[in-house]
């Protein structure tokens, strides 16, 4: 006998006041049910302890104090449509709304564990976040740094014809040349570098195959050392990977963390300014970051920030400008402080 026929059999021999509550219960059990049967329906058992952005920006901050519960296949804890991560929430705690710019994004802990994404799986253009794996490359190659290393025709871009403040023919030595690709983004010095890898641009792009297998990269695919061309393409999910992995080398966290610099071209000083203005600025402790952009990237970023006490990478892929970019990061920061607060 099904519920319904139960609930139809009751209401004929029971005074109906008399039946109610045992309707009320009834209708309740439909409603479970109905939702267990349905993936897109979700039946929290138990509260979240991680924060999630859907594609339409709202944060959902976790409680504090609680620890994660293991989904299972007949208790899942998330439903998730394409594209989307969400938590479930008590229905007695507001959402926070975060307006996220970025079209990609993923915060994570050292752990692993995923704080807040929105659409982290897309494959785009990752423009010059591309500079994190070129630096990796070169300095495993264990070359001399203090070697110099000459600007040539061939490290003129000429797909987006942008600026360099680096001119044909300057020499400076390698390592001027990772802190100009690092922390001002210089295309030129990006390229020079690869040139003047062990072997070549042949020898260059094969280490670069190799270091994306090593590093489990299934969706990243490098076109250049630069990030110029839109095929260089990475989700964000591995840019993650790619910037964690980047961080373990101090030269790396170093430069890209500094606000600015000084290097020597043509044996003369030149001054640097990092591209993310967030660094060095109050209240920020960023311990690696690389900003990027193209027309078809939009603004990206890459940064590894000490946040209640622990180490969080940020990824922003394709904001719509770079003020966008940083509001971006700033409502993260705060929404964090907020999650660590609760």
């Amino acid at each position: 006998m099904t519920i319904r026929d139960t609930v139809l059999r009751t209401l004929a021999h029971t005074n109906w006041k008399l039946a109610l509550p045992a309707l009320i219960l009834t209708c309740g059990c439909l409603i479970v049910q109905a939702a267990s049967d349905d993936p897109e329906v979700v039946v929290p058992t138990a509260a979240p302890t991680t924060a999630a952005i859907s594609p339409n920006g709202v944060l959902t901050p976790a409680p504090a104090g609680a620890s994660a519960p293991t989904p299972t296949a007949s208790s899942p804890l998330i439903a998730r449509s394409p594209g989307t991560v969400v938590a479930p929430t008590p229905s007695d705690e507001p959402l926070m709304k975060l307006p996220v710019n970025a079209r990609h994004m993923l915060v994570v802990d050292d752990s692993g564990r995923v704080l807040m994404s929105k659409e982290p799986d897309t494959v785009v253009p990752i423009a010059s976040l591309t500079k994190l794996m070129t630096a990796m490359v070169v300095l495993d190659a264990k070359q001399d740094m203090t070697e110099e290393i000459k600007i040539d025709d061939a490290d003129v871009d000429r797909l987006k014809h942008s600026k360099s403040r680096v001119r044909v023919g300057a020499t400076m030595s390698r390592e001027a040349a990772l802190e100009l690709a690092l922390i001002s983004s210089e295309n030129r010095a990006a390229s020079a570098l690869a040139r003047h890898f062990p072997g070549g641009m042949p020898a260059y792009e094969a280490a670069v195959v190799a270091k994306i297998r090593a590093l489990g990269l299934s969706h990243t695919a490098l076109a250049d050392p630069t990030g110029l061309s839109p095929n260089n393409t990475s989700t964000a999910a591995e840019v993650a990977r790619i910037a964690a992995a980047a961080a373990k080398y101090p030269v790396i966290a170093r430069i890209s963390s500094d606000k600015s610099s000084a290097v020597e071209v043509n044996g003369r000083p030149r001054e640097l300014r990092n591209t993310n203005h967030l660094v060095g600025a109050k209240g920020w402790d960023i311990r690696l970051s690389k900003t990027g952009y193209t027309e078809e990237a939009g603004r990206c970023l890459a940064m590894r920030m000490k946040s209640g006490g622990q180490t969080i990478t940020v990824i922003l892929l394709d904001a719509d400008g770079s003020a966008q970019r940083l509001r971006d990061a700033a409502a993260i920061r705060k929404s964090l402080a907020k999650i660590a607060a609760a």
